[in-house]
């Protein structure tokens, strides 16, 4: 196939506000979708907003996301690169955290991504991205994150073992380790003033984070142009993970 050929994307959990985001931007760009995500009404309409290809899967099945990668493979010709925005905002202390709960956490940020991988693995002969999210917590010990922090963890872990794994196959796997950003899963926190508050005074630059700041970053690990990256996380928090600064006057 030519070269020319716009390129192909598969997005896992592109209802969200990151993974909408980054639907639009490749969108923007001329690049052909395949999305997937749970809620088939909130799918339809956005496939239909970009003209995408969708199906309502759970990204935590191999099975299901291998058939999807496959289909989108299918209909495409070829598939350059497949972001796994599926993730969840938990926080409570281990004490306090029930065995469901961590085992759906598990499931929902590092099985995911994990399924990703192996669907790309499996996919990509040809090579290209793969694009994972992790999170300030998982390098930053941060108070109450202890099952979000070990999901994460496991990404970055996954990331750079990926990475060595499928580098001979041109495949490259990555990731991006946001701060707090508002979206629907965080308006818990966003929306009350303390806990705003709290969240604004860890951000070295003042404010929380958007959804257009990490598809930025989504969009740039998934361009060939930067096809000499692999393996890496890239934080982008706002200085959370990294930066401190006197309290504001």
């Amino acid at each position: 196939m030519s070269d020319s050929v716009a390129p192909a994307y598969a997005i896992l959990g592109a209802t969200g506000g990151i993974g909408s985001e980054v639907c639009r931007r490749l969108a923007a760009g001329g690049a052909r979708l395949a999305i997937g995500a749970r809620d088939e009404a909130r799918l339809d309409d956005l496939a239909a907003g970009l003209d995408a290809t969708a199906r309502s899967l759970d990204a935590a099945d191999f099975d299901a996301v291998d058939a999807f990668l496959g289909e989108a493979l299918e209909r495409f010709g070829r598939l350059d690169g497949v972001v796994n925005c599926v993730g969840s905002v938990y926080l409570r202390p281990a004490h306090l955290t029930p065995a469901k709960d961590l085992h759906s956490v598990l499931a929902t940020n590092l099985v995911t991504a994990f399924a990703a991988v192996r669907g790309a693995a499996r996919r990509m002969k040809q090579g290209g991205s793969v694009v994972l999210i992790s999170t300030a917590a998982g390098r930053t010990g941060l108070p109450s994150h202890e099952a979000i922090a070990a999901a994460k963890g496991g990404v970055e872990g996954l990331v750079r073992s990926a990475a060595a794994t499928y580098a001979r196959a041109g495949l490259r796997v990555n990731a991006v380790a946001p701060g707090l950003v508002e979206t629907p899963a965080t308006e818990r926190i966003t929306s009350n003033e303390a806990g705003r508050a709290a969240s604004l005074s860890m951000h070295a630059l003042g404010r929380l984070g958007r959804p257009a700041d990490v598809a930025s970053a989504i969009v740039w690990l998934l361009d060939p142009g930067n096809d000499w990256v692999t393996g890496q996380v890239l934080a982008v928090d706002g200085g959370l993970g990294s930066v401190r600064v006197p309290a504001r006057g």
